[in-house]
């Protein structure tokens, strides 16, 4: 049984937060078949946000940064092509976290075009080869994004449509252990 799929077993035996996967489309990750959740988590990772975001929803995504990593990405876009960059797509929000130069980033991108990149704070809070919690909570003006705890930044709305931004993308040198 691999290392990811073990701990996966360990984090949802000990879930007290019984609505922590309800933001998420799919039911299935909390489903007792371990092939079926190391499936669902798998990175690059593409999921529904049902119901889109709101003020009051927060997403989590807990994982282990894998032993060299080079970076990471999680984002809030609205669509679920982005696999196909024909149709510019809108990303809410992407939180990059890069290991070569300690950076948190996070940026957005409207009609196809980026936003300037908003610099990380001093604090770079992932390590090789641990684990992590990253909270992503939805407020009326902004996101305010935790990261094992701790408040790092505030990133606020670009996209205005708060309920379009339906879909949680995870790309780069992690594994994900939790969703939701």
């Amino acid at each position: 049984m691999s290392l990811c799929v073990c701990l996966l077993s360990l984090v949802l035996k000990n879930v007290d937060d019984d609505h922590l996967n309800d933001s998420l489309g799919n039911p299935g990750l909390i489903s007792p078949d371990k092939e079926d959740i190391s499936r669902l988590l798998t990175v690059p990772f593409s999921g529904r946000i049902r119901g889109g975001m709101r003020p009051g929803k927060k997403i989590i995504v807990m994982g282990i940064i894998d032993l060299e990593p080079d970076s990471f990405d999680v984002s809030l876009t609205c669509g679920r092509d982005s696999e196909k960059e024909e149709v510019p797509h809108d990303i809410a929000l992407k939180l990059t976290a890069r290991f070569s130069d300690r950076q948190f980033l996070r940026s957005a991108r409207i009609s196809g075009k980026w936003t300037q990149e908003e610099a990380s704070t001093d604090y770079f809070p992932f390590i090789p080869d641990q684990p992590f919690r990253i909270e992503i909570h939805c407020e009326h003006q902004r996101f305010r994004i935790f990261v094992d705890g701790h408040q790092l930044f505030d990133f606020y709305h670009k996209v205005k449509s708060l309920p379009s931004i339906d879909t949680v993308r995870i790309q780069g040198d992690l594994q994900i252990t939790k969703l939701g």
